[in-house]
């Protein structure tokens, strides 16, 4: 039986933390089996739910997952990231490893040895570090692609004049520019200056300028935190006020009409729409029928009709 590769990422953040290895193991097994591909993580996940305040532990539970699966590396694509790591326990945001070379290239060490890997598909940028000159970046990264390690380069929470010029330093000096961009993104929108919650960067929500840019370019958009923790389905969780405005009130409306018609959730509609919109969703969730509606939901064509409904200015 072939089965359809499917555009969902899995988020990795909670691994080795709120989940144990039975708990990660059955969801990545599962992923794999209904056709997905990509894993995302990074080196700092999840440091604020650690014992000793450090990252790792994902990254070590995923090593752990393709030892003990021969030939599982060859069948999954890997994307971790650098540069938010606290430089100690209860350090960040105020101190946190950054994007120099140094930083970098160590960081990314120790992002190998703990996967039990020699390359990644994917390395991000986790966020800006504007005490670093981007070109150092750039170069640094550069290093990693020339050595085999790094097969493509992303950036995370960057605004779009950062990650231009990024690209730009890398056209003139031959090296690999960034084509993908990690951003929240969802189908409610944000009043403008809020940012929810889960967005800690200024620079995290994704906006039409970062839409523009990635469009103009050819650049791929991450939506991390696509469902609002499961607010969308969820009575007892409560969608974030910074979306509390008139605009997605008539949002929600047409999202109910289009889930009634299509037979799915809220949830199942919102990650098909960003799937039309070009968008890959990182699903987070922690239970496999969380993972089977989102396989479920990206697998789902939403019909003109229904993505016209879906088109509200909010």
């Amino acid at each position: 039986m072939t089965v359809t590769t499917t555009p969902l990422v899995l988020g990795a953040m909670t691994f080795g933390t709120r989940l144990d290895d039975e708990a990660s193991f059955a969801l990545l097994d599962r992923f794999v089996e209904r056709g997905g591909e990509w894993i995302d993580t990074a080196d700092c996940y999840a440091f604020w739910e650690s014992a000793d305040g450090r990252g790792g532990a994902s990254e070590t539970v995923l090593g752990r997952w393709l030892a003990a699966r021969p030939g599982m590396r060859e069948r999954v694509r890997l994307s971790t990231k650098v540069g938010a790591e606290p430089l100690w326990a209860g350090s960040w945001p105020e101190h946190r490893a950054g994007l120099s070379r140094r930083a970098i290239h160590d960081a990314f060490r120790g992002s190998l040895s703990r996967l039990g890997v020699d390359s990644v598909d994917l390395l991000w940028l986790h966020q800006e570090d504007r005490q670093t000159p981007i070109d150092e970046t750039v170069d640094a990264l550069q290093e990693l692609v020339a050595r085999g390690e790094v097969r493509r380069v992303g950036a995370s929470n960057h605004p779009a004049w950062r990650v231009e010029r990024a690209r730009r330093h890398a056209s003139a000096s031959g090296a690999l520019p960034i084509d993908a961009l990690q951003l929240n993104a969802t189908y409610l929108r944000a009043r403008p200056g809020a940012r929810p919650a889960g967005v800690v960067h200024p620079f995290g929500l994704l906006s039409d300028e970062q839409r523009d840019i990635a469009r103009e370019h050819r650049m791929e958009i991450w939506a991390y935190t696509p469902l609002l923790g499961g607010a969308y389905d969820n009575p007892e969780k409560e969608i974030d006020p910074v979306y509390d405005h008139p605009g997605n009130a008539r949002r929600l409306e047409a999202l109910d009409e289009v889930a009634r018609d299509a037979g799915a959730t809220r949830g199942q509609v919102v990650l098909a729409w960003l799937v039309s919109q070009g968008i890959r969703p990182i699903l987070g969730g922690s239970r496999l029928h969380q993972l089977d509606a989102a396989l479920d939901a990206v697998a789902l064509e939403l019909t003109a009709a229904q993505l016209e409904r879906l088109d509200v200015e909010g």
